[in-house]
C-alpha cells in the first residue's frame, strides 16, 4: 500500500506562503504544513490553520537561518548581531555538540518553540526542522526529551531513497549519490532512536534533493516512482515572490509548486495510482 503525506514547509514565513498553503489544502492535495512559530507571519498562519481542521499542522523547528522565540540576551551564542540564527550550519552543529553553554541555550530555545506551538491550540501533527537539523544527535536528543512533555508522536525522517529519486528526475545522479551516502548512517541512527522512543515516522521523503523544484512534471514522475509504504513529499509553495523568499530561497519555483499542488492532473494521477493521502497523525491514530 502506498501512502503519501504532502507537506508545505515554512508555514508562517510570509503571507504569500500562508496563502499558498491554504489554497493548496482547500483546492489541492496538500495534507500537512510545518509551522515556523517564530516567523513574522506565524499569527496569520495559525489563524488560517484554525479554519482548516483537516490540515495536519506540525512544528518546523528553526535553529539556523531564521528568527528565535527567546530574546537575544537569553541565547547570545545562537544568534548574530542581526538577532537571527546563524546561516553557517556546520559551525552551528559543531557548537551544538562541543559547547555545554550552547547546548543549554539550544535546549531552552527548542522548549520555547514547543511551548509557542502549544499556545496556538493546534493539535501537534508532527515535528521536523529547518534544514533537517534534527539529524544532529544533540538536537535530536533535546527534541526527544522535550517532545514528551508536549505530546510528540511523529517526526519527519529526511531519507530520500537513491533509485526512485534518480528515476524521477534522471539527473544529478552523482550529487544524489553523495547525499545518500553521507546521510544514510545518520538516518539509520535516527530510525533506531525513534523506535526506542516509540515514535512514528514516514519511511521515505521526496523533495529534498529537488527542493524548490517540485513542479508539475517533476511531481508526476515522483508519484509514478513512489515506493510501497509511507512517503512524504514536501514543498515550498507561495502565491507570489516576497522579500522573505528572495532572501533565503531566490532560486525556488514557489508559484510553480503551488500550481503542481492544485492541478487536476495531480489529483487524477494520485487516484489512478491508488495512492492514499494521509497526515502524520494518521500514523499513530491507526495503531
Amino acid at each position: 500500500m502506498k501512502k503519501l503525506i504532502i507537506t508545505g514547509d515554512d508555514f508562517g514565513l510570509a503571507l504569500p506562503v500562508n496563502e499558498a498553503i491554504e489554497e493548496a489544502h482547500v483546492n489541492g492535495i496538500l495534507t500537512a504544513a510545518s509551522l515556523m512559530v517564530g516567523a513574522r507571519a506565524a499569527a496569520d498562519a495559525v489563524e488560517r490553520a484554525h479554519r482548516l481542521p483537516s490540515l495536519g499542522v506540525g512544528l518546523h523547528l528553526v535553529l539556523v537561518e531564521g528568527l528565535p522565540i527567546l530574546p537575544p540576551e537569553s541565547i547570545p551564542d545562537l544568534i548574530g548581531s542581526d538577532g537571527e540564527f546563524s546561516s553557517h550550519r556546520v559551525r552551528a552543529g559543531i557548537n551544538f555538540f562541543f559547547k555545554p553553554g550552547v547546548r543549554r541555550q539550544l535546549a531552552a530555545e527548542i522548549r520555547s518553540q514547543f511551548q509557542a506551538f502549544r499556545t496556538t491550540n493546534l493539535p501537534l501533527d508532527h515535528v521536523n526542522s529547518h534544514n533537517h537539523m534534527h539529524l544532529h544527535p544533540t538536537v535530536l536528543s533535546i527534541i526527544l526529551k522535550v517532545g514528551k512533555e508536549f505530546g510528540l508522536k511523529t517526526i519527519r525522517v529526511p531519507y530520500e531513497p537513491l533509485l526512485p529519486s534518480w528515476l524521477a528526475s534522471r539527473k544529478g545522479l552523482f550529487r544524489k549519490l553523495v547525499s545518500w551516502l553521507f546521510l544514510s548512517p545518520w538516518i539509520f541512527l535516527l530510525h533506531r532512536r525513534l523506535r526506542r522512543a516509540q515514535l512514528r515516522s514516514n519511511k521515505f521523503v521526496f523533495g529534498m534533493n529537488d527542493s524548490g523544484n517540485m513542479q508539475l512534471l517533476h511531481l508526476l514522475r515522483f508519484l509514478h516512482c513512489l515506493p510501497e509504504g509511507v512517503s512524504e513529499i514536501y514543498f515550498h509553495p507561495a502565491t507570489r515572490r516576497c522579500p522573505e523568499i528572495e532572501r533565503t530561497m531566490p532560486d525556488y519555483h514557489h508559484e510553480a509548486e503551488l500550481e503542481a499542488l492544485t492541478s487536476p492532473v495531480t489529483r487524477q494521477t494520485l487516484s489512478s495510482l491508488g495512492i492514499e493521502k494521509i497526515t502524520f497523525s494518521d500514523l499513530w491514530k491507526a495503531k
